[in-house]
C-alpha cells in the first residue's frame, strides 16, 4: 500500500511541477516529461525509503 500511495504521490508532485515550470517558459504542458519525472521522483523515494535511510537507523 505504500508504494502505490507513493506512485501516486509522485505523480501529483511531478504534475505540479511539470505545470508550474512550463507555464513560466510559456510552453504546452507535456504529458510524457511529467510522467517521467514522477518515475524518478517515485525511484528516488523507494530507494531513499527501503535502502539509505533504513540502513542508517539500524
Amino acid at each position: 500500500m505504500r508504494y502505490l500511495m507513493t506512485i501516486i504521490w509522485a505523480v501529483l508532485i511531478g504534475s505540479v511541477i511539470s505545470y508550474v515550470l512550463s507555464s513560466m517558459a510559456g510552453d504546452a504542458f507535456p504529458l510524457m516529461d511529467t510522467l517521467v519525472l514522477s518515475a524518478i521522483i517515485a525511484i528516488a523515494i523507494f530507494v531513499l525509503g527501503d535502502g539509505i535511510l533504513k540502513a542508517k537507523s539500524e
